[in-house]
């Protein structure tokens, strides 16, 4: 059976037992603070466990893309080394929102696996919460035990611990006990030797979990306490992969058909075979996982960057381009031409990677590319590391600088050392790691109580777009401890005019007060899990009392402007460059607005003026905003307007339409693009390949640019002497300038001449050596040519040179070529060591090399240590 129609039978059958089939969410989440990614199928569904939303239908099945490479759920060092686990894997899951249980849930994943697969019922396995008798003191899940009596042999019903058979969202929410569905394809021999129950859950490459129904009917408190949830849910996962191993009767998921096109590129492409050599089979196994969750990732709209999100994106494609370079000899850009196979195989199901094709192939050439400069840049500085190690082991805070500077990895690292016969201390560089994770973590740190609700099944309402300010109760709060921001309160309201950051948005401050005049700042609003927080310093004394809240509308106004910009500035780019443009980011605050754009070149300086001339035009002509709020999503597509690839959106929306300007959002804006008052580009730049940005500014902040310039106009031409042609008077001195520098090089190399001769009379002759360490007025380039000078005319030359320059010190290094082979000398390593003197460092050639420090202090201390390398 082919993976597509595996995945097809699975939502059909869901869909005949009246379950509503669901796209995919983004894997990239935006409105949860305690997920990057989705790394489970329920993960988008959180709202409705949570009962901060009502789902459309209280049955939904889906197959989700997840990922697994932070945080609790990290598999991303087992992959390729074993058959079964992936970054990106598929999850296919089915969810009741309080609606069946228990005997529902395992009737129909039992019919559905050896009725409608054909699984033979022999090879299966399953697992039920045996209890704990921990602080909560759960009893075994005896419902879900006799429920499985019906299909199944009771010795094929295994308890399972804790850690297996209870599942938990997090250290707080909702979870429960649940069963997992296992699966022994081992052959006839191997089960005659051991039973398929002694392996469950041991690891096995052939006996795996296939499937996970979770019953959610318990909450974790912030105490960890557990209590009983008001509705029982359902959440079940099942893995895409293995179900496919399972079902096409191979041993691993590699060998699916999931993966084989992939596999059978990389051959082609690298010119090896896979399942000849181990170390060969992890590399293709490596890469043919990772360009899969690299490519969607970036379809959702998250590129690889240095933080967050991107870092684990960036993180993931290095590992593959790191596994190609070492194991397959790959040492140019190759990952980015699989995603053509990707695409083909995957693109019917998931139509953003068709759509976002070209796209994801850019950007991962381009990572490729700046990777492999890396690795070669850190091969040289390995080289020297190696160059300088004397007692066979390089140590763990070398090798962590290597990695954590340069980004070199540490298997490679190691590999490359035991080739040269050195030793890697393993333990040092572990030490390093740790302490670096204990500071990421303790910058980090947060604990979080649990919700005081004060009114019970209150809804929440945000007003915002209509007023900025209303009349509210507070229905409930928790405090917030970080070592970030200290103590903070998250405030929750029946009613809000605060906007909560979104679509790029920045969120609402403002303040609240009460009838006794006493105020409360908010400092921030933000959405988690379909709820609005407010964030403020304080708690209101008067808690049961209702707020006067009011938005500060001077910021609420500017982001506007900003926001209704970012729209304007869409429709020209589209417009201007090419219906190609897509959006691809947006950061829009009170004072600029940020844009990212997929575009494959520089803007010209004609592109820029045409974009700003476009927006501006619009903004003179006053063109009123048309809102059309709750509407059908395929009723506002129909209309035109434009959604974003990476956006989750509901099955209703919001429409903002300016014009011929049509977009899906649901940030605020300005009631007519006349308030804007002016739109001003003040920079362009690449973000990655075929992705640009542009960073632009309205309103006040376009006066306050203008001001600017204009005050530093007026003190430019003061400065020359208030020249009727300030630009002309700037050329010539310019001009002027340009010539006097011509005429001080010609002084300088005069100057380096003329000391040369005194020079060749202070050389000390040292054990053979010609030795010279001095402090010279001469600039870096002249230090450099009487050395070379003095080089051409002597042999065994040591010379050390100093100058001080603008408060800095600078020492220059050069040693004859046939010292540095006799004496084993290094111009590099002597200004490395010399340069702590003046508190700085550097490097260089052999022969040549030099360093700068902040103390000049220092360079009689270095000068009189140079004659040691010789003495």
């Amino acid at each position: 059976m082919k993976s597509q129609d595996i995945r097809s039978k699975f939502l059909s059958f869901f869909e005949e037992k009246k379950h509503s089939i669901v796209q995919s969410a983004p894997m990239v989440l935006k409105d949860d603070p305690t997920l990057m990614f989705v790394n489970s199928g329920m993960a988008p569904f959180k709202e409705y466990f949570l009962g901060n939303a009502m789902p459309k239908n209280n049955r939904i099945a889906d197959s989700q893309k997840c990922l697994r490479v932070s945080g609790k759920h990290n598999d991303l060092e087992e992959v390729g080394y074993d058959t079964y686990h992936h970054t990106l894997f598929e999850m296919l899951g089915n969810w009741s929102f309080g609606d069946y249980f228990k005997k529902e849930a395992i009737a129909w994943a039992w019919e559905l696996l050896t009725e409608v697969y054909g699984i033979d019922k022999s090879i299966l396995y399953v697992t039920v919460f045996e209890g704990s008798d921990d602080e909560d003191n759960l009893d075994m899940d005896t419902e879900a035990y006799n429920f499985w009596k019906e299909y199944i042999a009771e010795d094929r019903i295994l308890k399972g611990n804790k850690k297996d058979n209870f599942w938990e969202m997090g250290d707080q929410g909702p979870c429960g006990p649940c069963s997992e569905i296992h699966v022994d394809i081992r052959s006839a021999e191997e089960k005659a030797k051991i039973s398929g129950k002694d392996l469950v859950n041991k690891d096995h490459p052939q006996v795996v979990e296939i499937w996970n129904l979770v019953f959610m009917q318990y909450n974790r408190k912030a105490n960890g306490k557990l209590e009983n949830l008001p509705n029982k849910h359902i959440d079940t996962g099942m893995g895409f992969e293995r179900l496919c191993m399972v079902l096409q009767n191979v041993q691993s998921n590699y060998d699916t058909d999931v993966f084989t096109p992939i596999i059978r590129e990389i051959e082609t492409i690298c010119n090896k075979n896979y399942g000849k050599d181990e170390k060969v089979d992890v590399a293709i196994r490596v890469i043919s996982d990772h360009v899969r969750a690299v490519a969607f990732s970036i379809a959702d709209g998250q590129l690889p960057s240095n933080t967050g999100a991107g870092y684990v994106i960036r993180r993931i494609l290095r590992r593959a381009i790191r596994y190609g370079f070492t194991f397959l000899d790959k040492k140019e850009p190759f990952i980015y031409r699989l995603v053509d196979v990707l695409s083909k195989k995957m693109g019917a199901a998931f139509p953003e990677l068709k759509a976002q094709k070209q796209l994801i192939e850019n950007v991962i050439k381009e990572e490729e590319q700046s990777f492999l400069r890396t690795l070669e840049q850190g091969l040289v500085l390995l080289s020297r590391i190696v160059d300088e190690t004397k007692d066979g082991t390089v140590s763990g805070e070398k090798a962590f600088e290597l990695y954590d500077t340069y980004g070199f990895p540490i298997d490679l690292t190691a590999l490359i050392l035991s080739e040269k016969g050195l030793k890697l201390d393993e333990e040092g560089f572990n030490e390093e790691l740790q302490k670096q994770k204990n500071r990421s973590r303790a910058a980090s740190e947060m604990s979080t109580d649990d919700w005081t609700i004060l009114f019970d099944d209150a809804e929440e309402e945000f007003v915002g777009y209509d007023t900025l300010e209303a009349n509210v109760k507070l229905t409930r709060y928790r405090k917030v401890t970080s070592k970030k921001d200290g103590e903070m309160y998250q405030l929750v309201f029946n009613l809000t005019p605060f906007y909560p950051e979104g679509g790029g948005q920045v969120g609402d401050k403002g303040y609240l007060e009460d009838s006794h005049g006493d105020v409360i700042y908010i400092l921030d609003t933000k959405k988690e899990n379909n709820v609005i927080i407010h964030f403020a310093k304080n708690l209101p004394k008067h808690i049961d009392e209702s707020f006067k809240a009011t938005v500060d509308a001077k910021q609420r106004n500017r982001t506007e402007c900003n926001h209704t910009a970012t729209h304007l500035l869409h429709q020209a780019l589209r417009e201007i460059l090419g219906t190609h443009v897509e959006q691809k980011g947006s950061a829009v605050h009170s004072k600029y607005l940020r844009f990212d754009f997929s575009h494959f070149s520089k803007l010209t300086v004609e592109e820029l003026r045409d974009v700003e001339n476009f927006v501006n035009r619009r903004i003179d002509g006053k063109l009123p905003l048309i809102e059309k709020r709750n509407i059908p999503k395929e009723e506002a597509i129909a209309e035109g307007a434009m959604s974003l690839f990476g956006e989750k959106y509901g099955d209703t929306v919001r429409a903002i339409r300016f014009g011929n300007s049509i977009e899906l959002c649901g940030g605020t804006h300005v009631k007519n693009t006349s308030d804007i008052w002016h739109f001003k580009i003040v920079s362009e730049g690449a973000v990655a390949s075929g992705i640009r940005r542009i960073e632009a500014i309205t309103n006040d902040a376009v006066k306050d640019f203008y001001h600017e310039n204009n005050r530093a106009y007026f003190e430019m031409k003061d400065l020359l002497n208030n020249s009727k042609e300030p630009v002309k008077a700037l050329q010539n001195l310019q001009e002027e300038n340009t010539n006097l520098k011509k005429q001080i090089e010609i002084l300088l190399k005069d100057k380096a001449k003329s000391i040369k001769s005194e020079l060749k009379n202070e050389l000390t002759e040292i054990n053979g050596v010609q030795f010279l360490a001095k402090k010279l007025d001469l600039d870096a380039g002249g230090l450099k040519d009487v050395a070379f000078e003095l080089g051409s005319q002597f042999d065994n030359l040591f010379l050390l040179f100093a100058t001080e320059q603008n408060g800095k010190a600078l020492l220059s290094c050069y040693i004859s070529k046939e010292l540095v082979a006799s004496k084993d000398l290094n111009a590099g390593q002597v200004v490395r060591e010399l340069g702590k003197y003046i508190q700085g460092g550097g490097g260089g050639q052999p022969f040549f090399a030099t360093a700068g420090g902040k103390n000049p202090g220092g360079i009689d201390e270095a000068l009189r240590k140079a004659k040691d390398y010789i003495s």
